[in-house]
């Protein structure tokens, strides 16, 4: 058993909770269930980050203080997880005493190690709402690509970050008015001193702390390392600096809102925990933060603040004598439809529109689970394939499954007793197939590969549905080759529950339930395949998800906004064998004028499915100099035969073996030279410099690309 204390980053209270931060919790949710599920001591911490300039500002609007403004929205957001099943162990607040004695501990730490030093800034003031304006409260032209309406920080057009003072025709956000520029003296942090900076490196580069490709960024940022201001000017919502020579102002949101783990954490123990489990802080602190501590310590964060966790927490850790963290998950944003969230274009969307359309929030979960990997890469809700993953994966493959089984089984008695006697047959692999699933879920689990657990999962139950299709029990429900079948994946139906607890934690309680069980305890040597099968209720259902039913997702766009303008791109080539025929028609198109590509609509491009594909296996076909055979695996229970006339490229096919390929994975099934192609291969260039397109060997197989 490990003990471990896991957080997730903290929500601004200044909104509500929208599916961006649902795509992190329930990402940390299902990690802790599965925890959980395999025994771990887990402990969850998250909170509401309440201070900063957005909430002074929003509150003054609003007629209310600042801290009942952020307690308002910190009840909401609280409220809006649980109905998603989201359990954190606490859900506390940064502005609270705990946070604010931990903010002056480090604060005090990092001065006692001479890291602190006052330097002159320049800003923009404006005179008229009497503030330096942060980032967020500057608004102007990007310096560079000359876009309107941008923050001081960062161009959401061109990507480029600037200094607010570079914006041109800069105004506040506030009154709309141009700021002047003014000096003030801040704290800074001294990240560039070598005892520092080593400390920082070290912690990056050892082994575990980071996915490599995120490791390779944090070191990017570490070869230019630059101090950091923890300070800013009244009027300002937060701590005040607890030290004479900054008189008057206030601690950096960013300096407190991590801290908030660690006070969170003291509350929790201290206030909110079973009895069973209440730790002093001097108790909490050894088992859990101090150097050496035994317990792990593991956040969970999104991309766009890696950079304050990866660079800037090691070093505050360090100088208080804390441990830094055993593991830091980073992941991607969320976009709706291929497209970043956007109000203007109804895409931003509230976790209450969710659940005020009546979906089911263990569908939402069950789909970002199945787009999840532990890379940074982004998730694309794309609403028609949440809809069809929904109908495929769930409704049809697993639901419908459970209950063709179920009323089977009753049939037969309503117990079937395990036989010895049956082997193989119609059940012939379910047992190992299961078995595998099993052990190869608990590792994806622990790698945060949660894509790859859907798969298994799938993987089972197509095998599963085959095998009820291949021995046909409603034939004869009483046979003793229906029985064995029947009790073989009765049981395969209870590792599935098994499975997809940590996704699905009602689904799954109510599918092992319906065959006898509730689901055990997921120990490394689960073997569900013993007792007897009983069918004990009605396994739960998945409705069908229709398209109007999802639409409602999405509002409709405000009035006069811009709707997004198409360009014609020229597309990768599908590589595929040809007929005589067809390769006349291209070596004439080849010496025709470049074909123009005219627009298409997003339709259009929708019908097409994309899949990332591993190549298992490839040989030339016989008396074919330009053919080459693949065997493909494409997430399928099966791996896909795929002829591409791609042999002058590769004149070695065993070079292709291992590659992640991008397949077309829907187009008719063809037959070239007595062998039936499964699709096609993208490719680049012409015969003979051709190249196959290809992924990173962290995306699955089956992944849709987009």
């Amino acid at each position: 058993m490990t003990t471990r204390l896991v957080t997730s980053a903290l929500p601004y209270a200044n909104g509500p909770i929208h599916l961006g931060h649902m795509v992190e919790h329930v990402q940390t949710d299902v990690y802790v269930r599965y925890l959980r599920a395999i025994g771990d001591d887990v402990t969850w911490i998250c909170a509401a980050d309440a201070h900063g300039t957005p909430i002074e500002v929003n509150a003054g609007k609003a007629g209310i203080a600042p801290a009942d403004f952020a307690e308002k929205y910190r009840q909401d957001q609280r409220q809006t997880f649980q109905r998603f099943g989201i359990e954190h162990d606490t859900y506390y607040t940064t502005h609270s005493p705990e946070n604010r004695a931990w903010a002056y501990l480090i604060y005090d730490a990092l001065k006692a190690r001479g890291l602190i030093y006052r330097k002159s800034v320049e800003q923009l003031y404006c005179e008229h709402d009497r503030r330096f304006l942060p980032d967020r409260f500057v608004k102007g032209t990007c310096p560079k690509c000359g876009t309107p309406d941008q923050y001081g920080d960062v161009c959401e057009r061109c990507g480029t970050t600037y200094d607010p003072r570079e914006l041109k025709d800069p105004a506040c956000a506030l009154c709309q008015r141009p700021p002047v520029v003014r000096a003030s003296d801040h704290a800074y942090v001294n990240l560039r001193k070598p005892e520092v900076a080593a400390i920082i490196r070290g912690w990056v580069e050892a082994e575990g702390h980071l996915e490599p490709a995120v490791r390779q960024q944090v070191q990017g940022w570490l070869a230019d390392l630059q101090d950091w201001c923890i300070t800013r000017d009244a009027p300002y919502f937060g701590f005040p600096v607890n030290d004479p020579d900054f008189p008057g102002k206030f601690l950096y949101v960013w300096l407190d809102a991590p801290i908030g783990y660690l006070s969170s954490g003291e509350h929790y123990f201290a206030e909110e925990a079973p009895a069973a489990r209440r730790l002093s802080p001097a108790a909490y602190r050894a088992r859990y933060l101090a150097e050496g501590a035994p317990a792990r310590l593991e956040h969970v964060i999104g991309k766009d603040i890696l950079r304050f966790h990866a660079v800037f927490w090691p070093a505050m850790l360090w100088a208080a004598g804390i441990k830094r963290p055993d593991r830091m998950v980073v992941h991607g944003h969320l976009t709706v439809n291929g497209e970043k969230m956007s109000k203007s274009r109804g895409t931003f969307i509230n976790a209450s529109t969710y659940l005020d359309s009546g979906l089911d929030p263990e569908l939402l979960r069950y789909f970002f689970a199945a787009s999840l990997g532990a890379g940074v890469s982004d998730l694309d809700l794309s609403l028609e394939e949440f809809r069809n993953r929904i109908n495929a994966d769930l409704a049809n493959n697993v639901a419908n499954l459970a209950s063709r089984v179920a009323a089977l089984v009753e049939r037969s008695g309503g117990v079937i007793e395990p036989s010895r006697e049956i082997v193989g047959g119609a059940a012939a692999g379910i047992q190992a197939a299961t078995l595998t699933a099993l052990s190869a879920a608990r590792d994806r689990y622990q790698e945060l590969q949660l894509r790859e657990v859907v798969r298994q999962v799938a993987e089972v139950a197509s095998l599963c549905n085959k095998r009820i299709q291949d021995g046909k029990p409603w034939e004869a429900p009483t046979s003793e080759a229906s029985r064995a079948l029947l009790w073989d994946v009765g049981k395969a139906l209870v590792a599935i529950a098994v499975m997809l607890q940590p996704v699905m934690p009602r689904f799954a309680a109510k599918l092992a339930e319906a065959f006898g069980e509730p689901p055990p305890r997921w120990d490394a040597s689960l073997d569900p395949f013993h007792g007897p099968l009983r069918v004990t209720g009605k396994p739960p259902q998945i409705a069908r998800l229709d398209a109007a039913q999802v639409d409602k997702l999405i509002a409709a766009p405000a009035e006069g906004a811009a709707k997004a303008s198409a360009r014609p791109v020229a597309p990768a080539k599908v590589a595929r064998s040809s007929s005589p025929a067809e390769g006349a028609a291209r070596a004439s198109a080849k010496a025709a004028a470049p074909a123009t590509f005219g627009v298409i609509q997003y339709e259009d491009f929708a019908k097409v499915e994309l899949r990332v594909g591993a190549v298992r296996a490839a040989a030339k076909v016989e008396k074919a100099d330009k053919l080459l055979r693949l065997s493909v695996d494409v997430g399928e229970p099966e791996p896909r035969t795929i002829v591409a006339g791609i042999a002058q490229a590769y004149p070695d096919p065993s070079l292709l073996v291992g590659k992640r390929i991008v397949v077309v994975a829907n187009l008719a099934p063809r037959t070239l030279r007595g062998i039936t192609s499964q699709g096609m291969l993208l490719a680049a260039g012409e015969p003979p410099d051709l190249q196959l397109v290809t992924v990173g060997d962290s995306i699955a197989p089956g992944t849709r690309v987009k």
